[in-house]
């Protein structure tokens, strides 16, 4: 079988083909989503959801997302406002405050803040994907560049919305 996904940071080297990757989501062995992701090196920590943020699939050990949190979550895919309401407030992960970097119809990118001083804590963030059926939550740690955790989730949010997912 040809490959659909090829994962190469250096760090994974996974080839994932249609029909065993399918498989594993259909036995709900999400936990291989997570692994894989948090296996490029580009992101530590990773959640799947489903699309309406009702059913957590699956999640790295320590990253847990709270109902409120993921609420505000899906609220950003359904605001249609010229300017969403996460754009002005930020959003929670995970127990912290992100400040929104981007927010549109499929992704949605956050920057760390310190909520004792209100400011940035460098280069820690969450990026965001929603997919057909699943809201993929991403944490990359301030020693990885934003955009190759970035291009890690949306490649996999590809992924998945071309395999109907």
């Amino acid at each position: 079988m040809e490959p659909i996904l090829y994962l190469d940071n250096n760090t994974l080297r996974a080839v994932l083909t249609k029909s065993s990757f399918l498989e594993r989501l259909l036995q709900s062995n999400t936990g291989d989503v997570v692994a894989s992701l948090v296996g490029t090196g580009n992101i530590d920590k990773a959640a799947i959801f489903n699309a309406e943020g009702t059913s957590v699939w699956a999640h790295s050990q320590g990253f847990e997302v709270a109902p409120a949190e993921i609420k505000e979550v899906v609220a950003s895919y359904t605001d249609k406002g010229e300017v969403k309401k996460v754009q002005s407030d930020g959003f929670h992960v995970s127990g912290n405050r992100y400040v929104t970097i981007k927010a549109d119809d499929r992704s949605l990118y956050g920057k760390k803040v310190w909520e004792i001083q209100l400011r940035f804590s460098g280069r820690e963030g969450v990026v965001i994907v929603k997919t057909t059926q699943a809201i993929l939550i991403a944490h990359y740690p301030e020693t990885i560049q934003p955009g190759s955790a970035a291009n890690t989730v949306e490649q996999l949010g590809d992924y998945l919305i071309s395999v109907g997912y």
